[in-house]
Parts: C-alpha cells; structure tokens; sequence
C-alpha cells in the first residue's frame, strides 16, 4: 500500500496530531451528511447524520476556530462534549471501518446554549428568600421559579433582566427548591441550575426565665418555633457574654455572675441562618456577697460589724454564730450592724445581701475572737513572807495566765497555763497589787482585769537576847522588823511547850522547869499571817534540885550525904559548913563522904546541883547536927555480986546516951537518965566478959554505933564492989 499525505492539524488544548490518509477507491466508507446539528446543553452539541453502510464508527469534529475538539461515537446520533457555552462550531462526520475511514462530511453550523447561572441563595427574613447569580455570557434574560421542596402549594416564577431576585411571602422555617436558567436573543433558554434553600426560622416567643440563685444559673424556656435546628439563649451584660445551644425549647445558662443585669434573648437558627432578636427579657441575679467586712470590738461586749456596699443589693442580713452554737442576727438596710458580745467567745460572721431574686453566695466566713474572761475569784490558799499561792476558777478563752505583783516598783511574775499561781521572791511585810491577766494567742491579754491587793506575811523577827530576871523569868528581846505584829516567843523542848506574846519588843516565859533544855524561837503575826519562826536560841534552866538529901554519921568524924538525882544536873557539890570550918566534895554521883567533921556541931548542909554546861543550882537545906561526941573513960564498977555501974566521961553535944553489954549470957542495955554520966546494971551474971559501948543518941532517937568499944571480965571472986577488971584494950567489931 502505497502512504499518503500527513494532515497535522492543531488544536488548541490538545497535542499535536498526524493523521496520514491512505486513500483507497476500494475500502473507503462513504462520507456521512449531517441532518442537522443542534444543542441542549451548554457544553455539547447533538449532531444527527445518515448511516453509512460498513461504517463500524464515526468521528465528530467540532471546531471553533483553532481548537478542535472530536468525539468517536457508535451511531447517529452523537454528542460532542468539552465545549464552550454559547460559542459557534464548525460540526463535521467521518466514518470509519475497517478499512479506514471517509473524507469529513460538509461542514453544519451549530451553537451552543447558554449556560446555567451559577446561584447564591439565601434567606434574609424568616418569609423570604434572595436568589443571586453573575451575569451569563450572551443572555438576555433569566427565568427563575421557586416552590416548596415537598411539592406542595404553589410554584412562584420570575422573569428578570437582573441579576438578583426576591421571593416574600413565603413561610418560615419552610425547604424550598429554586429553579433558574437564561435566554438568548432567540429566546432559546440555556442550561438552568437548581438549589433547596429554607427560610429562617421566626424568633422564638414566650420566653420564661427560672434563677437558681444558689447555683448562680439561669432556667430558659420558650415556644418551639417551626422550622429551627438549633436555639442559642444568650445572656448579655455590659461585662460580659454567656451563652448555650439546644434542640429543644429550653436551655440553662450557668457560671453568672453575681450582683449583674443580664438581658436574656433567644436566638432560633437552621441552615438558613438564624431568626432575628425578639424583645429581651431582663434577669437581675442576685447580689454579691459584701466585701471589706470590717469587726471592731470597739469596748468590750460590743461588736461593731461594717461592709462594703453592692450592686443590686435592696438590703443587708448579718449573722453572728458564737461557738458555743447560738446564733443572732441583724436586718438592715444599711452597711453595718452591732452585737452584743460575750468574752472568750469566738464569734463566726457572715454577711448576705438580699434582692428579689434572693440571697446573695456566701462570701468569706469571718471569725473574731474576744478577749479572754476576766478570772473573778482569786483565792490566796497560801500567803508567807515571800511567797503568795493563789487559785482561780478557769475562765473562758484563756490559754494561758499572766500573773503579776506589783509593789510600786517591783514586779514579780509567774505565767502558766493551769489556774493557779505560785508568786515567790516576794518581800515580806509588804503589800502587791496581784493581777491576774487573761492570754489567748488571738487576742493578746485582757488588760481590763482588775487587781486584787494582798499584803505579805510579817518579816521573821530577830532575837536580840535571852535573860533571866530577879523572878526567875526567861525575859526574850528581839528586833521588831513588822507593822502593827504581834510576837509570839516560843519554848520547845522535852518538858514541854511554853509561849510569851507581846506586841511590842520583849515579852517574859514563867513557870520554865529546872532542869530542862529549850529551843526558843519567835513568830510574828499580822492579819495577812505568820512570819517564819526566827532563828532558834537555845535556852538551858538550871538543873533541878534533887528532892531529897539524906545526911549520916558514918563515923564520928566522917557523914554520908546522899541525895536524889537532880533533873538536869551532871555534877554535884555538897557543902558541910559551921563556925568551925567548911566540908565539901564534888561528885557526879548521888552521894558523898564528908570528913573532918567536928562531933556535937550544928552545921549547915547545901548542895549545889551542876548542868554540863556549867549552870548552877544552889539547893539549900536545913541545918545539920553532927553527932555528939563518943564519951570517953568509960569503966565498969561491981556493984555488987549481980550489978555493974558503968560510968564515963560526958562529950560535947551530947544529952542521952545509950549503954550496950554483950556477954554469952545475954545483952544488957541501959538508959541513964538525962545529964547523968552513969548507968546501972542488975541483975548481971558474973564471971563473963562483955563488950561495952557507950553510945550518944542523937535527938532523933538513932543510936550511934561508931563509937569504941570495950571489953571487960566481970568475975565472980574477990570483993563484991571496985572497978571491973579491963581485958583488952581494943575496940570490939
């Protein structure tokens, strides 16, 4: 097969394309011939044509200008797409077998329709809706027609030049569906467009609002309205703006704000857009709480409560809660109130503002402790020199005491947390102001506590001295140091108790027992009290005499005096004492021998009793005779053959004497008469020996035995009368 000629046509859009044409007399299929060539739709052209016989396919060529645009299609009739609106084409056919394809058919002429509007569509009121387009090339006019999208009611059509239109009248909240399209000088209409577009819903009535003054939140409701998606309440203050979506007919608007006017106003919306604002409803909450809360005690048992003024606040409620759970309260209009108040009491305030729409939120809880009561019964339990214990009874409020003695330029101070006080180092004898102070660590000390005056216990007296007088008397002296005190001087020891008072600076202790050991002590006494005793003397009597004393004869020269024990004494002295001279001994016994005494002398005995420490007691006692004197030249003469004369020689002191014989044959005695120097004895068996004592009797009738005795052989020969022989010249024990 021979090749052809290229045809390379260009088309604007599109590649470059070569087409070599082999002609064939034999294969070709026959040319088409367009019937007619028409359009329906803006970017395409129908072209009709005979069929050819053995053509399997045909080419549509249309051409505007440089741009060329083709389409293989099947059969009769054919669309051309892709094209312009309202442009002019060259429309040509080729058919096409297997054997190649024809030589294009006579060119046909046909135009494009005009295109569709391109709408904006929109809904300014609830009863209207706003069709815009842009102008459309090569129109004349427009046609545009609207009904309910439900296909109900009526259809509403407008012709226009214009390029926007107004459809009013129509329902709210309502679907509808708009139709448009554009003519040509012909009249021929171009492609239309369709769109749904619903009006927007009408402002929701009846609009009831609800406060929920304690959640601070507001209750909307309404009527529904036809036609809405969605509501949006909104709540417009000058500061702020707070809003909710719903559904349905009723929303709530939390987070408000106290003390606020709100303008609450209900939107409805869809996809059209939103209703216009009806006539807003007006929402007071209530007020804030009050700020600046102020409370002074400004004197005690008055609470002066003050705030700060709020917005929208018609009146004002304070309360006072105690923390023993009492509570008061005050109404006012006006920004400060005043209780009673009570010591020791913690007091919890709080402040509310009130309008109509109730109680405003519970601002801050304020607390105010008073001053800790007063202690009002203080007790000295103990008051001494330098020391004052008092009690109270607790008081409320108080955590801790302060407790002061002033004198006028001391101070003396105990703190503590019991109800008691030990106040010490104070001076004795002097008054103090005693001041208990009430301490809380909120409020400080109660500084309007009164005081109470309490003076000291007496300083301890001093004892100067300790003397006895002419009387016997323990005179004590000390130096006073009290005013207006009475002394008490006291002796203690193992005898006893013994007391002296007196209100000046000496005072006198009688009736002491001898013999005793005291300590003596002193105390002073005011109406505040007792001093301490002074510092002890001690004091010592002199030891007691003893009782009894017992003199003796124990030999004509020596006595025995024996006495009681004396109370007290440690040492004795006894003393013999005559005109002739003086006998004494000192012992630590209770008995002494006294020598050198002189027979038939009167003396006087006395006896000194002598304490450790030196003190004295003279004791004395009547006189004391010594015994009369043991007689001397004692003989015997017979006096016949049975009697015996015994004479002597009488001695100083001496009145009555008593004669003893003793033999084997018996004992003789004899009493002469008073001032004779003789006795006889009959009756006396001779040829015996007898001991003789010739002995004085003292003027008690005790017969003294100290005297000598002699020993004499009276026989039975020899004459009858003459001096009896003498044996032996020693005494007979």
């Amino acid at each position: 097969m021979a090749g052809g000629p290229v045809t390379c046509l260009s088309v604007i859009g599109f590649s470059l394309i070569c087409l070599k044409m082999v002609a064939s007399a034999k294969t070709a299929p026959q040319i088409p011939t367009i019937d007619q060539a028409y359009s329906k739709i803006s970017n395409s052209i129908t072209v009709e044509w005979a069929t050819v016989p053995g053509a399997t396919s045909y080419l549509l060529t249309a051409k505007d200008g440089n741009t060329v645009i083709e389409t293989m299609v099947a059969n009769s009739p054919g669309t051309v797409t892709g094209l312009k609106a309202a442009t002019l084409y060259q429309i040509t056919v080729r058919s096409i077998s297997a054997t190649g394809r024809s030589q294009a058919s006579p060119p046909k002429q046909a135009k494009t329709v005009l295109a569709a509007p391109i709408l904006e569509v929109s809904s300014p009121s609830p009863d209207s809706i706003l069709v815009q387009w842009e102008a459309v090339y090569m129109a004349m006019g427009f046609s545009v027609s609207i009904m309910r999208a439900n296909g109900l009611g009526r259809i509403w059509k407008e012709n226009t030049t214009n390029t926007s239109l107004t459809f009013s009248s129509l329902d709210a909240g309502t679907l509808y569906t708009i139709k448009a399209y554009a003519w040509n000088a012909n009249g021929t209409p171009g492609d239309d467009s369709t769109c749904n577009q619903r009006t927007s819903p009408r402002a929701p009535a009846n609009i009831q609002v609800s406060f929920d003054s304690g959640a601070l939140k507001a209750s909307v409701s309404w009527a529904p309205t036809e036609g809405a998606f969605n509501y949006t309440v909104m709540a417009l203050s000058d500061s702020s703006k707070l809003s909710c979506s719903t559904t349905i007919s009723s929303c709530t608007i939390s987070s408000l704000q106290c003390g606020t006017e709100y303008l609450i106003s209900v939107l409805a919306s869809n996809d059209a857009g939103s209703s216009k604002s009806a006539s807003a409803v007006t929402l007071k909450t209530v007020a804030c709480a009050p700020g600046r809360v102020t409370i002074q005690e400004d004197r005690p048992g008055h609470l002066y409560v003050a705030w700060s003024d709020v917005e929208l606040g018609d009146y004002y409620v304070a309360f006072v809660k105690s923390d023993d759970g009492l509570e008061v309260h005050c109404n006012t209009s006006l920004t400060q109130c005043n209780f009673l108040s009570e010591c020791g009491f913690t007091y919890f305030i709080s402040v509310f503002a009130y309008n109509k729409a109730g109680q405003s939120p519970l601002g801050d809880v304020f607390n105010y402790t008073t001053a800790p009561c007063c202690p009002s019964d203080i007790n000295p339990v103990l008051v001494s020199s330098d020391r004052v214990e008092i009690v109270w009874s607790p008081v409320r409020g108080a955590e801790l005491y302060e407790t002061k003695a002033v004198d006028g330029f001391n101070v003396v101070e105990c703190n503590d947390t019991a109800p008691a006080c030990t106040l010490s180092a104070l001076e004795c004898d002097t008054g103090y102001n005693i001041t208990v102070y009430s301490f809380s660590e909120v409020r400080g000390s109660n500084l309007s506590c009164t005081s109470r005056f309490i003076t000291t216990a007496p300083c301890s007296p001093e004892i100067k001295n300790v003397s006895k007088d002419a009387f016997s008397a323990i005179n004590v002296r000390w130096r006073p140091t009290n005013d207006d005190a009475t002394y008490t001087v006291t002796a203690q020891g193992g005898a006893g108790l013994y007391r002296c008072s007196s209100a000046g600076e000496s005072c006198a202790l009688g009736g002491l027992p001898c013999g005793s050991v005291f300590s003596v002590s002193a105390v002073a006494e005011t109406r505040a009290g007792r001093s301490p005793p002074s510092y002890s003397v001690p004091l010592e009597t002199v030891p007691c005499c003893p009782a009894g004393l017992t003199v003796s004869q124990v030999t004509q020269s020596v006595i025995n005096v024996t006495w009681t024990v004396g109370t007290g004494a440690q040492t004795y002295m006894a003393v013999l004492e005559s005109h002739t001279g003086q006998s004494k001994c000192h012992t630590h016994q209770n008995h002494c021998l006294l020598g050198c005494i002189t027979c038939g002398i009167n003396y006087t005995v006395a006896l000194k009793a002598i304490s450790a420490t030196g003190l004295t007691a003279d004791c004395a006692y009547q006189s004391y005779s010594s015994s009369a004197c043991c007689p001397l030249g004692v003989k015997l003469y017979r006096l016949g053959p049975n009697g015996i004369r015994i004479h002597w020689q009488a001695s100083r002191g001496s009145a009555n004497y008593s004669i003893d014989l003793y033999g084997s044959k018996g004992i003789f005695t004899c009493a002469p008469s008073a001032g004779l120097s003789f006795c006889d004895v009959t009756e006396i068996p001779c040829g015996d020996v007898y001991t003789v004592m010739v002995s004085p009797v003292a003027e008690t009738g005790l017969k003294l035995t100290f005297c000598p005795k002699k020993i004499y052989s009276v026989t039975c020969s020899g004459s009858t009368l003459g001096m009896v022989i003498y044996r032996a010249k020693r005494n007979a024990e």
